[in-house]
């Protein structure tokens, strides 16, 4: 017969953080999920850890285990997603903080002869000055992330009788 694994002691602070965790709306559902599989052994604590897993939602005892185990030996941070290994970065922060400076300047203060800035002037400058080039999908994440927004240009020429009645009179 397997052994049955068990909730470590835990803190009424803990206990508290648990519940609350388990019955919010407003968390991720994975983290409401893996609180549910603790407060499941905490209501019950001769519930094996895998049918509480099962109560919580989960279709299988691996997950109600895992959880279990996480939360003993790292607490209620144990629940949060660990980092996972993903693609290295490809451009470091500097190239990065340097497209960031240079969209923040004023084009025609560096001796372009434009006001504003469009995405391929600000891709073909950047590579200019850098040597490197940046797709445009970076660039729009790396502003965006910034809180940077492209401002829309407006004509003034297009329908002009709509927006001034009186504008032939005033062309003379």
């Amino acid at each position: 017969m397997p052994r049955l694994l068990r909730l470590r002691a835990v803190s009424s602070n803990e206990a508290e953080q648990i519940r609350k965790l388990a019955n919010s709306r407003k968390q991720p559902l994975h983290l409401v999920k893996r609180a549910k599989v603790l407060q499941f052994l905490l209501d019950n604590p001769r519930l094996p850890a895998g049918k509480a897993g099962r109560l919580a939602g989960y279709k299988s005892d691996y997950p109600g285990c895992t959880w279990v185990k996480r939360f003993n030996e790292y607490g209620i941070n144990g629940l949060e997603d660990q980092p996972r290994s993903g693609r290295p970065p490809t451009h470091t922060e500097s190239v990065r903080s340097s497209l960031i400076s240079l969209a923040l300047q004023k084009p025609n203060s560096l001796g372009h002869p434009f006001a504003l800035w469009t995405l391929e002037r600000l891709q073909q400058a950047f590579e200019e000055r850098e040597g490197i080039h940046l797709s445009d999908s970076t660039i729009w994440e790396w502003l965006d992330a910034e809180g940077l927004k492209w401002k829309h240009q407006q004509s003034w020429f297009h329908e002009v009788e709509k927006h001034d009645s009186q504008f032939v009179e005033k062309r003379g």
